[in-house]
This record gives C-alpha cells, sequence and structure tokens, in this order.
C-alpha cells in the first residue's frame, strides 16, 4: 500500500495540502523525506506525543526517511498555536536538557542508526540560534505577507484573547517556515506534518520553499485525538501520561491503556501499535470479556514501545497480580507478543506511597489518604469516589470519609488502596 493509503487507514490523516500530487511524491520519489519538529517546553515527550512519532516510524517501515526536528531554536521563541497566551519561554540551558530527554525517547520508535534508512535528529538551533536578524528579514521576511499571517488560525485566536499575541510569538511562523526551507536546503526535504493546530505554519513553509527553491512541497495534518467521552487523550486525574518512567511508571502507563473506553479500542490500536488491521479491525465486533482481553494487549503493546519487552511484561503480571488478567485467547490480535500463559501475576510493580510510622499511628482520613496516593485529584474528589462506593482498602470497600485509617489497615505491612475497578496503589510504612 501507499504509505499514504496506510496513514489514512490506521486514522492519523486529517486533512493534506495537495493530496494527488502528494501520493504521486511518495511512489515516484521513494523514499521521501518528511519531518515533524517537537518543542522541547519539558524533558518528556508524553501520550500526546504518540500520533506525531507513530506516522514517523510508519514512514520509515515503509521505505520512507524520517527527520526529527528538536526545536532547540524555536523552543526559545514559544509556539503560539493553540494557546490563548503566551507560553513560558526557557531559558537556552532549559531547552537544551530538554532536548537530550526528547532525543532518548524518540530513539525507542525510530532507528537513527547508520543501518535506520537514514532517519536523522536534528535541532534547529543549529540554524536559528546565529541567526543575522537583518539578513533574516530581508531574505525570509520579505516573502510573508502580514494580511495572510493574522488570519491563520492561531493567531487569529491570540488576537482575540485577553493577553493578545507579542511581536516574539509573531515571528514563530517564519522561524518554522524557516525549518522547512533549511531541511529542503540540507536533506531534500518536502513533506512537513504536525497536528491540526501547525496547519498555517505548514503552509507558510509550504510557501517559502516554493518562493525560494521553486520546488512542490507538501503538508500532512493530524487530527486531534479525543476519547468516546469526548475528553483530551492522554489525561488523567494526575495529569499528563508521560513517556519518561520517572514520572510516569511502566505500570502506570499500562494502566491508563487497559483503562481505555470500549469504544475507543479498535481507533486508539490502529494509532498506537503495529498490529495488523485485518487483527485490528476483527476487534470492532468484540465485546465483554474479549473487548477486556484486546484491552490488555493494547496495553501491552503500547507499553512495550515505550518502555521495552520486560517492563511491559513486568506491568502485565503486575496488573495480572492485582486483579487477575485473564489469559488473552490466541485469536485475539494474534501478532501481539503479549503473554499468553495464564493470569499468574506479580505485584512488585504496583505503584506505593510511603508514609511516617507516626502518620499511621495517629490515624489518617481515609480521604487524604486515597488524594495522597494519587487516587484522587482532591480530597473533594476523594470523597466523592467514597460516597459513590468506588474506594476500597485492602478489597473491602469505604463506607464512610470520616474513616480514620490506623495501623490496624495494615496486611503484611502494608495497605491496598483501590480506585474504581482497576486504579490500585499500596501504603508502606517509611523504615
Amino acid at each position: 500500500m501507499n504509505i499514504i493509503d496506510i496513514l489514512y487507514d490506521r486514522g492519523f490523516i486529517e486533512a493534506t495540502t495537495h493530496d494527488e500530487q502528494l501520493r504521486r511524491h511518495v511512489e515516484e520519489d521513494k523514499p521521501v523525506t518528511c519531518y515533524i519538529g517537537f518543542d522541547p517546553t519539558a524533558s518528556s515527550l508524553h501520550v500526546g506525543h504518540l500520533v506525531p512519532i507513530m506516522s514517523l516510524a510508519h514512514m520509515q517501515k515503509n521505505g520512507h526517511r524520517p527527520i526529527a526536528l528538536v526545536g532547540g531554536g524555536t523552543g526559545l521563541v514559544g509556539d503560539p498555536s493553540g494557546k490563548t497566551e503566551m507560553r513560558k519561554l526557557l531559558s537556552l540551558a532549559q531547552v537544551e536538557e530538554n532536548a537530550m530527554g526528547i532525543k532518548d525517547q524518540l530513539s525507542r520508535f525510530i532507528d537513527f542508526s547508520d543501518t535506520g534508512g537514514g532517519a536523522v535528529l536534528l535541532n534547529n538551533a543549529d540554524w536559528l540560534v546565529g541567526l543575522r536578524y537583518i539578513e533574516f528579514l530581508r531574505d525570509i521576511g520579505r516573502h510573508f505577507s502580514v494580511n495572510r499571517m493574522v488570519k491563520t488560525e492561531s493567531y487569529k485566536i491570540r488576537l482575540e484573547s485577553e493577553e493578545g499575541l507579542n511581536f516574539v510569538e509573531f515571528n514563530y511562523m517564519l522561524l518554522q517556515a524557516y525549518d522547512f526551507f533549511m531541511l529542503y536546503d540540507k536533506l531534500g526535504c518536502r513533506l512537513q506534518m504536525g497536528g491540526s493546530d501547525q496547519w498555517g505554519n505548514i503552509v507558510a513553509g509550504i510557501d517559502l520553499v516554493r518562493r525560494m527553491r521553486q520546488v512542490e512541497a507538501y503538508g500532512i495534518t493530524f487530527p486531534l485525538v479525543t476519547t468516546s467521552s469526548g475528553a483530551k487523550m492522554g489525561k488523567t486525574a494526575k495529569g499528563a501520561v508521560w513517556l519518561d518512567a520517572e514520572r510516569t511508571s511502566p505500570y502506570e502507563y499500562f494502566q491508563f491503556w487497559i483503562n481505555t473506553d470500549d469504544g475507543d479500542v479498535p481507533r486508539f490500536l490502529s494509532l498506537f501499535t503495529f498490529l495488523p488491521m485485518d487483527e485490528i479491525t476483527a476487534t470492532k465486533t468484540l465485546d465483554g470479556a474479549d473487548i477486556n482481553s484486546a484491552k490488555t494487549v493494547l496495553a501491552f503493546e503500547a507499553t512495550r514501545l515505550v518502555h521495552g519487552e520486560k517492563e511491559a511484561v513486568k506491568a502485565y503480571r503486575a496488573a495480572a497480580g492485582m486483579f487477575g488478567l485473564k489469559r488473552v485467547p490466541d485469536r485475539i490480535l494474534p501478532s501481539s507478543t503479549i503473554p499468553r500463559g495464564g493470569d499468574k501475576g506479580d505485584d512488585a510493580s504496583v505503584p506505593a506511597v510511603y508514609i511516617d510510622p507516626s502518620e499511621i499511628e495517629a490515624g489518617i482520613p481515609v480521604f487524604k489518604l486515597f488524594q495522597s496516593a494519587g487516587l484522587a485529584e482532591s480530597g473533594s474528589g476523594a470523597r466523592r469516589l467514597i460516597s459513590q462506593g468506588g474506594a476500597y482498602i485492602n478489597g473491602k470497600r469505604v463506607d464512610s470519609d470520616r474513616y480514620i485509617v490506623t495501623t490496624s489497615d495494615m496486611e503484611d505491612h502494608e495497605i491496598v488502596l483501590r480506585a474504581g475497578k482497576k486504579k490500585f496503589c499500596k501504603i508502606k510504612i517509611k523504615k
């Protein structure tokens, strides 16, 4: 299949700039070079970045050359796209530190080795930080119409917001367009991909390449992924679901995916795993225990991609140890490497919160304990969880938010808290 058809089939594409010409480009000019930019606003990427990451991985798997561009230069300015207020400006040292963390995570999905088909990791600080401003305005800025720029969605939103749009951010479109131009000159890149909020920036880059080099370039945008309930995908009570094991443990990452709504399972399997589409399509008719098995496969495959096979197996065993995952039948997503030997578990990877002995001896209000364990985002949220019958201590339902947890609640020197059916945390005593 044409890689464009593959990306459409798996749900990656919301819009393209020149669909027919783009299809010819990937067929006739194979391998094509494509790129996606990643803002170094944190030292870790999160689940919200998986769609662009997976799209680059699919490009590579189908014989094309991906470029992952870390925005070490543009990160010093801040992208106004999708924001109603100015992003916090980072120092050069912060940006460089964040960029290193991002590079490591991208390497889990894309092969940047000499045998990886030419895939490259670049940092746009290499050409942006040393720009001569007057020369940039004269050579690049003259190709941009301010009238056209202020009509783009990202600028319109900021111009209509209370904070408005400052001049630093106004330059962002020029800088991102210049990235596209530089990547064409350096590596022959003619395809940029990004989120739907990047449409204006991508089109600006395409226009700059055409004006400067009389070459046709192309763009693809991805849809904003939401859950069946309409919520933005990738958020929990604790906040973002990170790809960094120090921020979101492999067990917590596994749990995030296994809590997927039934209606989202086929779509998430298409986007966030490399399992064959014929197997994924078959999951659309599953229900009951079978759809739960498909969720287990989704959780395992997604965790394996980010944290590796060993950590995925540990997370699976931990989940089995806490709530007895049933054996996944061989007929469900058979290409998966998930263990299919039964429901033996090991809960060693279940997250734990350590408290001082004096706290448990004095007694802790149960709602505060659930909040401290991260099983509720606030005290009122914990009280609501208890009133709705979703809070458990060592498998027993908590009947009142006025209950005081003491040493008498400990079993084998720990307390197991559960919120709902699938969220666990151990409370242990500091030694």
